[in-house]
C-alpha cells in the first residue's frame, strides 16, 4: 500500500517516476509528466514480452529512460504494483461478466505475470 501526506496530491519517487491518486483516491505510480502509470509499462514488459526498446516505439512519446526508471521502480515495489494490477483486472472480470463482453480485448485480464 502507498502512504502520502494528505496535503500533497502527488509524489516524486525519482526524476521520472511519481505517485498520485487515480478516480478512487488509491495512489498509483505513474510516469512523471504523462497518464501513462508504470504499470502499463510492467504489462507490456511482462505480460506481453516487449523489450524495453519495443515499448519505446510503441509510446513514443517516452525516453528509453523513462521505461527503465518504470521497470526498475516495478522491480523494487512488485508486490504493490502487481496487487495495483490485480485490482484492475479484478474491475475488468466485474465489468465483463456484468456486460458480457469484454474490455480491452481481455488481452491483460486474468493474467499473472507471476505464472510466467
Amino acid at each position: 500500500m502507498w502512504y502520502t501526506d494528505e496535503m500533497n496530491s502527488q509524489l516524486l519517487i525519482t526524476n521520472h517516476i511519481e505517485l498520485r491518486p487515480n478516480r478512487d483516491g488509491q495512489l498509483r505510480a505513474f510516469i512523471v509528466g504523462t497518464r501513462i502509470r508504470v504499470q502499463d509499462i510492467v504489462s507490456d514488459h511482462e505480460r506481453h514480452g516487449l523489450t524495453p526498446e519495443q515499448i519505446a516505439r510503441e509510446y513514443s512519446q517516452l525516453t528509453l529512460g523513462q521505461i527503465h526508471a518504470a521497470l526498475s521502480f516495478y522491480f523494487d515495489h512488485r508486490d504493490e504494483i502487481l496487487n495495483d494490477m490485480r485490482v484492475d483486472d479484478d474491475l475488468v472480470r466485474s465489468i465483463e461478466s456484468k456486460h458480457g463482453q469484454q474490455v480491452n480485448g481481455g488481452k491483460d485480464a486474468g493474467h499473472n505475470p507471476l505464472s510466467s
